[in-house]
């Protein structure tokens, strides 16, 4: 069974019900989730010894996160049980045209706390062919980018593939801040996963004329970027997130995979967004399936914007669509038709 092992944070999401704002809630719904951690779910329902490492906190909140795990059959044996608090993140669904809303209550926690030589890397990478991580991780403190650093010298040294998502979050850094820190990371990746805004707001490359806010792509622009970035990075495959926000109810997306010789375009899907959060990290989680086990580019971005579609209409961070069902959409069964 292939090992794949992600690090990152996962944090409590307590959002109101429905589609309501939160500041007229009465109650809160209780789930996890994080980047990485979310993309560890998708690869254990895929079958994969995925394993997941982080520091949480020994309190319920801590426990509760690494039960949730444990319940979709992620690895949790590295994770480190430290620090005060787990990381929170409260959500609002947007409709229509109100957008969605995050707010973190993140500071301090356990895993920002953690940093080089608080992981037995060496170990936990042994038998690994992958190692994927996100930008989000190393925005959390010095440490945790130090920490992170450390991962992917070794993940290199051992023979690992290392994928990163660019995931700039604004709240969590400066521009100039996240260049520099992901610039420093960036050799050692081999499969780099953005989207309009991370290229642009990590590196300075644009995508063309695109105005997302408008549903408006430019497709040249982003194999652009593709080329920008393999240029400056020598990546092994670039790949590119497509989205067109009609509203905050619809969506159009797709995928771009960049191999430095051939672009290969997924289809494109027309998609009424139940719960767009983890759209990004089913992608992710898509793409390493595919190349990991050696699929061609065409149908490896094909399995990964179909993973994608199926998450936004699937509540919560995480995607609980099984292989057969990712590849069934990638295929044409997308009339939504009852199976029996």
């Amino acid at each position: 069974m292939e090992r794949v092992v992600t690090f990152g944070e996962i944090m409590m999401r307590l959002s109101p019900p429905g589609v309501q704002k939160l500041i007229q809630a009465e109650n809160l719904e209780l789930t996890y989730g994080g980047g990485e951690a979310n993309v560890a779910v998708s690869l254990a329902n895929y079958g994969l010894d995925s394993v997941f490492v982080t520091r949480l906190p020994k309190n319920p909140p801590g426990q509760g996160a690494l039960n949730h795990l444990r319940r979709f059959g992620v690895n949790t044996q590295y994770i480190d049980r430290g620090g005060n608090r787990l990381g929170l993140y409260f959500l609002e669904k947007g409709a229509s045209q109100r957008p969605s809303s995050v707010s973190y209550d993140r500071t301090n926690s356990a895993i920002s706390e953690a940093g080089k030589g608080d992981f037995p890397w060496q170990v936990i990478l042994s038998d690994a062919r992958w190692f994927h991580f996100t930008g989000i991780t190393p925005a959390l403190s010095d440490r945790a980018a130090e920490a992170t650093l450390e991962a992917c010298k070794i993940a290199r040294n051992m023979g690992a593939t290392i994928s990163c998502d660019l995931n700039y979050r604004k709240k969590l850094w400066s521009r100039e801040k996240a260049g520099e820190v992901m610039g420093s990371l960036m050799p050692y990746v081999d499969v780099v996963i953005a989207n309009e805004e991370d290229a642009e707001q990590v590196f300075g490359i644009k995508a063309g004329d695109t105005d997302v806010e408008k549903a408006e792509l430019d497709e040249e622009g982003y194999m652009e970027v593709a080329r920008r970035l393999k240029e400056n990075f020598d990546f092994r495959y670039v790949a590119i997130t497509l989205r067109e926000s009609y509203s905050a109810s619809d969506n159009g997306w797709s995928g771009l995979l960049y191999d430095g010789t051939t672009y290969y375009h997924s289809r494109r899907y027309t998609i009424h967004v139940v719960d767009r959060v983890g759209g990004g990290d089913a992608f992710a989680a898509g793409l390493i399936y595919g190349l990991l086990h050696e699929w061609n580019p065409q149908d490896t971005i094909e399995f990964a914007a179909a993973a994608s579609c199926l998450k936004h209409t699937i509540p919560g961070d995480l995607n609980m669509a099984s292989v057969e069902e990712v590849q069934n959409l990638a295929k044409g069964a997308d009339s939504g038709r009852v199976q029996r």
